[in-house]
């Protein structure tokens, strides 16, 4: 469905903090729907193994429409019932009972609430993995891009907010690339254990269906493409504990990659920008601002998840074998964890894919210093002639006059006679290139790479570049 026409249930701002497919998969209305996939999966089911008669089943299925539901009516009820089940299985067999008055005898036959609820809840997950999924495939396909366009890119690394080393920014999206090639691993994973069929009826021991409950639940799940679990798991919750802890990692990423970006934009920096378009990143009253709204909505998930996702974990401590609080808490914040996560990789999907870079003014920036990010590797050869200690302190101390004199550090060593005893003008020359200094940067960004063309067959649009405003040149 198009974002434009996902029915939602949700405010203004929820355009603006969540995808428009996620806030679909997390409608009242699919809500509400996948409960009643499960109804009708449990009517086939059991009419297989004869628990219900065959020939209810086909009322049973027809009604199975949240269309023909009065969910306000379900939302009013469910205050007082203590879950959405309840109402919704009374309106379901009113339903069914206008159409067939003796099928309307089997609607939700041997199940309980939690078994409609935990379904529904794991279909409308499944759902939102496969859209997490493809948001990371093609977040991973544009940073895959702009860190092989710009393997060699010199920019300066920062540590502790302060100029350290020079680095390149295809390592530094490399990082982030990685670590989203192990969220894609994590979310496979996370299916094979979070995707299975809840079905133990009142105590999970299914003894409402008469010696039926296990090949009914084979064929319930089988029915709903879900994994059969080897027992109910209504108050064992890893599994939806993980699916968000799981959405916490990715949002965390996110945030990361966000916040770097951002600074990068920052313009005293003004090493990137976001990609611009009409009424994108304005202000009401500065005609010259352009703000990175992208980033400021995956910085707003990664500060509101890790809470949601602590509510989550905090939620598994339930009592006996239904919950009183704790089950409960999980309705609302499962949702609200998969729509800020797919907000913010929506937002940093595209932000990436027309990130603007300016190289010339990375470049810029690491001449900043005047050669003193340069010091480490003077020290080091100096230090394989005088010792590391001596060389330190020597590189200290004009280190500290180039910064008092506002000179370059190169200037200082050439002129220093001791310094310039133990290093040639040429060797000097090499050791302020930060062009020479970055280390293994191109090997690990190669090797990233790599990982990323094994996790995904070729495309045609590998070979899309992203917007430069200069070339590279390094």
């Amino acid at each position: 469905m198009s974002e434009q026409g996902a029915e939602t249930a949700f405010t203004l701002t929820g355009p603006m903090s969540a995808s428009g497919e996620m806030l679909h998969v997390f409608s009242d209305v699919q809500a509400v729907q996948r409960m009643l996939d499960f109804e009708a999966a449990l009517a086939r089911a059991e009419a297989a193994h004869g628990v219900i008669p065959e020939a209810a089943v086909a009322a049973i299925v027809a009604c199975c429409d949240a269309s023909g539901l009065d969910l306000p009516g379900l939302a009013h009820a469910a205050a007082a019932a203590g879950n959405l089940a309840i109402p919704l299985v009374k309106q379901l067999t009113a339903v069914v009972l206008q159409q067939d008055e003796e099928a309307g005898k089997y609607v939700h036959w041997g199940a309980t609430s939690q078994d409609a609820i935990d379904t529904g809840l794991v279909l409308q997950l499944r759902d939102a993995l496969d859209l997490l999924d493809a948001d990371l495939s093609s977040l991973a396909d544009a940073l895959a891009v702009l860190a092989r366009q710009h393997r060699d890119t010199i920019m300066i690394g920062r540590t502790w907010m302060q100029h350290a080393l020079p680095t390149s920014l295809g390592l530094k999206l490399a990082g982030s690339l990685d670590a989203v090639l192990r969220h894609r691993q994590r979310l496979q994973e996370l299916r094979g254990r979070a995707l299975a069929l809840q079905f133990g009826g009142a105590a999970g021991t299914l003894a409402s269906l008469g010696g039926h409950g296990l090949a009914v639940a084979a064929t319930l799940a089988q029915q709903l493409n879900l994994s059969l679990p080897d027992l109910p798991w209504h108050t064992q919750r890893d599994r939806i504990a993980e699916a968000a802890t799981v959405m916490g990692l990715i949002t965390g990423t996110l945030g990361k990659l966000a916040r770097d970006l951002s600074l990068m934009m920052q313009t005293d920096v003004a090493e990137l920008a976001e990609p611009s378009a009409p009424g994108r990143g304005g202000s009401s009253t500065m005609p010259h601002k352009r703000n990175p709204v992208g980033c400021a909505v995956a910085l707003s998930a990664a500060v509101r998840v890790p809470g949601l996702v602590s509510t989550m974990l905090s939620g598994m401590v339930q009592e006996h074998e239904r919950a009183l609080g704790g089950w409960q808490a999980e309705w609302d914040t499962l949702p609200d964890i998969a729509l800020l996560t797919s907000g913010a990789l929506r937002q940093m999907r595209d932000v990436a894919a027309g990130l603007v870079v300016d190289a010339q003014r990375m470049r810029t920036n690491v001449d900043v210093t005047h050669g003193l990010i340069m010091g480490e590797a003077v020290m080091l050869a100096l230090g394989a002639r005088i010792g590391r200690m001596a060389a330190h302190k020597l590189v200290e101390q004009a280190s500290a006059r180039a910064a008092a004199g506002q000179r370059h550090l190169r200037e200082v060593i050439g002129g220093d006679a001791e310094l310039s005893r133990h290093l040639s003008p040429e060797e000097l020359d090499r050791l302020f290139d930060p062009a020479n200094y970055t280390g293994e940067a191109g090997a690990f960004v190669d090797r990233v790479l790599a990982s990323h063309a094994r996790s995904r067959p070729p495309r045609a649009t590998d070979n899309i570049n992203a917007t430069d405003t200069t070339h590279a040149g390094e």
